[in-house]
């Protein structure tokens, strides 16, 4: 009998996605540009960058351009997290409360309007596992969809020059949930407050717990809260989606917040990076939790943390009460920090079960199929990250190209 060949990428068949972001993106002038990185068998066997990293100024992309990946921090924070997990600092079932005492009777909206909320008792106990699967009962301002989102909005909760990680959760104890925790799913600054449970955990801030203990094993020299003086020349401008399929500057990067130190610590959006060190971080957990001889999670909390972990192992389109989400619905559950592929066909995007990743609101994502031992990144710089189909389309591309 004919041996099945070893699967493989062709790397002239992901050529196509250059010509498909070429004509269906970039000149139209849909987005800036973009870097895109697939990976198969633990190596980068195809990188592009193509358009501008600053329109304004007619730089052009760079392999090494350095791009703001808001959400796409939340699987390093909760990497983080679980590295204090197999530490024995907390167990998943461990009410947040046990850390954090401000939070012990927490209470539900019923009605009203900030400050003038009626409430009422949490019929059940918000957990460490709640917080990194978002079914916590938190809210994030900017879904603009309940009056608690309003008072998030009003006390500047998704992030401001003033806040820190210990003004959030204080102000968060203060504020009705959504939901009794465990009950429904709804994406939030959840992985904020575990950033300041790992800073708790393991006597550290944030950054330097990052960079102690991922970062540098890891080799992730250009990820970080802030853009330092040498990767100025390399930091992308980035744009706001416009009706009519154009886009403006939202944040210049010679003028942008991210070139001074940060005072709120974002754990749920505040990293910067690039391609290739993103990869590195991704290429780790499709091997099991190690790259290069260097390991940053144990290969059975990494299982642990790629199960579906949603109550009753349902998807996200029965337990989300929210219209925003870094994924698809359909077809999703939720692990321990990133979503996870539990129905290809229901997905109705080319892939394989048990297939995990997450996005950021300026468009980037990253997936990792550990069954094809694929790692997708890819990179580019315009909010929402709803504005275009762009991720599932890449999908298609990259595995049209698997034989």
């Amino acid at each position: 009998m004919p041996q099945t060949p070893t699967p493989h990428l062709d790397t002239r068949k992901l050529e196509r996605i250059s010509q498909f972001l070429d004509e269906n993106y970039l000149r139209p002038g849909k987005i800036p540009g973009a870097v895109t990185l697939v990976a198969h068998k633990g190596r980068p066997i195809w990188r592009n960058a193509q358009g501008f990293q600053d329109i304004e100024r007619r730089q052009p992309m760079r392999p090494d351009t350095v791009f703001r990946i808001y959400s796409m921090t939340k699987p390093i924070t909760s990497i983080a997290m679980m590295q204090l997990y197999e530490q024995g600092r907390f167990l998943l079932n461990d009410p947040v409360h046990k850390y954090l005492p401000s939070w012990k009777n927490l209470r539900v909206y019923k009605s009203g309007r900030y400050p003038n909320f009626e409430t009422q008792p949490a019929t059940t106990t918000m957990t460490i596992r709640d917080l990194l699967t978002h079914t916590s009962g938190l809210t994030y301002g900017f879904t603009e969809r309940t009056e608690v989102d309003a008072a998030y909005r009003q006390l500047k909760l998704d992030g401001s020059s003033i806040l820190t990680l210990e003004k959030l959760v204080n102000r968060l104890a203060e504020l009705p949930l959504e939901f009794s925790p465990g009950t429904a799913w709804n994406y939030s600054v959840s992985t904020d407050v575990l950033g300041y449970l790992v800073e708790q955990l393991s006597g550290k801030p944030l950054d330097d717990y990052f960079r102690d203990h991922i970062f540098e094993p890891l080799g992730m020299v250009d990820t970080g809260f802030q853009v330092r003086p040498d990767q100025t020349d390399r930091f992308a401008s980035c744009y706001l989606y416009q009706p009519g399929d154009t886009m403006k500057l939202q944040d210049d990067p010679e003028r942008s917040p991210y070139l001074k130190p940060r005072r709120f610590l974002s754990g749920g959006g505040g990293l910067v990076s690039t391609a290739d060190d993103y990869f590195q971080f991704a290429q780790a957990l499709c091997q099991g939790g190690a790259y290069e001889g260097q390991r940053i999670i144990g290969r059975k909390t990494l299982e642990f943390m790629r199960l579906n972990h949603l109550p009753g192992g349902t998807d996200l389109p029965a337990l989300s009460v929210g219209g925003f989400t870094e994924t698809p619905y359909a077809g999703s559950g939720f692990g321990l920090g990133f979503s996870v592929k539990t129905d290809v066909a229901k997905s109705a995007t080319i892939g394989s079960e048990g297939e995990f990743g997450w996005g950021g609101l300026a468009s980037t994502s990253f997936f990792v199929d550990p069954r094809e031992d694929l790692v997708v990144i890819f990179m580019t710089q315009l909010i929402p990250s709803s504005s275009y189909p762009i991720r599932q389309q890449l999908r298609t591309l990259v595995y049209g190209a698997l034989n």
